[in-house]
């Protein structure tokens, strides 16, 4: 039978000798395949490009011998991205599963004793570090099977954003040269999302702290560095140790004189108001001990619309958005770390 791959090929080949146009991941492979001189031309002005950035020498040609041709499945991944949009409902049922929650209620337990100093000393709470730490990679089991660099390169060369992944690659070699990891073993996404926390290499190199006190920033393999730099992440975006990131709430149907569709389907546009006055519109909380933070101000969204489960969020909901800037994200991360570490 032949292999789906070779298929893929040979159907794209019969629709170029037919005329018809050609689909976009097979456009996506002529270009890729277009010349072994231009991509060793590209090679050369990134190896010209790295050591003017001050990359040794060492270093540079270490990297580039990892990405010696594009990676294919690179480049597939990159033009396949779901098109599809998920409701809240169903993104909620697909991420916040009592396996994940039990799992993460095992692993705090584990490391509660490495992570909570960590936290006070970066300014952050245990359960947005533990939320993000599930969601991004399953507590550290899944980082990314790719080489960051022939990643990087291979978008650099044919992606949709060259110039930023360029970028990017060239903060990976300085990374490296910082020697926290070694060029084979630099992991993650087909997008250069790496280690444990999925940084990029900018935010790597502006967030990732020492956490065990090596001298290193070691995210794929030290727990402690994992949790030292969420934290500073968070810490240095605002984070307010001991708040609530927001809450479930019930919102009153109709018009009841007060109530009139004042809930937002997006955070990023939705009024903030205190509790007080959320209150007084007849918003109540889930939980029958009150408000958990009734002095603060937050937003009221109902990612679903009415009907739907309602938030009442606040300012460190905006804190984790500063890590992954979807409202359904911070909302899992808020409910699964909460479940977790509390």
């Amino acid at each position: 039978m032949m292999k789906r791959r070779n298929f893929l090929v040979a159907a794209a080949s019969g629709l170029a000798m037919t005329g018809l146009p050609r689909p976009a991941w097979a456009a996506g492979r002529a270009v890729a395949g277009r010349s072994s001189a231009s991509y060793a031309m590209f090679l050369s002005g990134l190896r010209q490009q790295a050591l003017t950035a001050g990359v040794p020498s060492s270093i540079v040609e270490q990297s580039l011998a990892l990405a010696q041709a594009p990676n294919q499945d690179v480049l597939r991944l990159d033009r396949h991205q779901p098109e599809f949009t998920l409701t809240w409902a169903q993104y909620r049922a697909r991420v916040i599963s009592s396996a994940r929650e039990g799992k993460g209620q095992q692993a705090y337990q584990r490391v509660r004793g490495t992570l909570s100093p960590l936290g006070v000393r970066f300014g952050c709470d245990d359960n947005a570090i533990m939320g993000i730490w599930g969601l991004e990679s399953g507590f550290g089991e899944h980082q990314g099977r790719f080489n960051v660099i022939e990643a990087l390169a291979t978008l650099a060369f044919d992606g949709r954003r060259a110039a930023f992944f360029r970028s990017e690659l060239i903060k990976a070699m300085q990374i490296l040269a910082q020697g926290a990891i070694s060029p084979a073993n630099m992991l993650g996404s087909y997008a250069g999302a790496m280690g444990q926390p999925q940084f990029m290499p900018s935010a790597y190199l502006r967030f990732a702290a020492d956490g065990d006190g090596d001298g290193k920033c070691n995210i794929w393999s030290s727990e402690a560095d994992v949790f030292a730099s969420i934290a500073n992440y968070l810490g240095r975006s605002g984070w307010q140790r001991g708040e609530p990131w927001g809450e479930e709430v019930a919102v009153p149907l109709g018009n009841n004189g007060k109530f009139t569709s004042i809930a937002a389907t997006s955070s990023k546009h939705a009024p903030v108001h205190p509790v007080s006055t959320w209150q007084a519109l007849g918003v109540k909380p889930i939980q029958s001990s009150g408000f958990q933070a009734p002095q603060a101000s937050g937003s009221l969204i109902q990612p679903d619309g009415p009907g739907g489960q309602a938030f009442l969020v606040y300012h460190n909901f905006r804190v984790i958005r500063a890590y992954n800037p979807s409202d359904y994200y911070a909302l899992a991360v808020g409910i699964l770390g909460d479940r977790m570490a509390r």
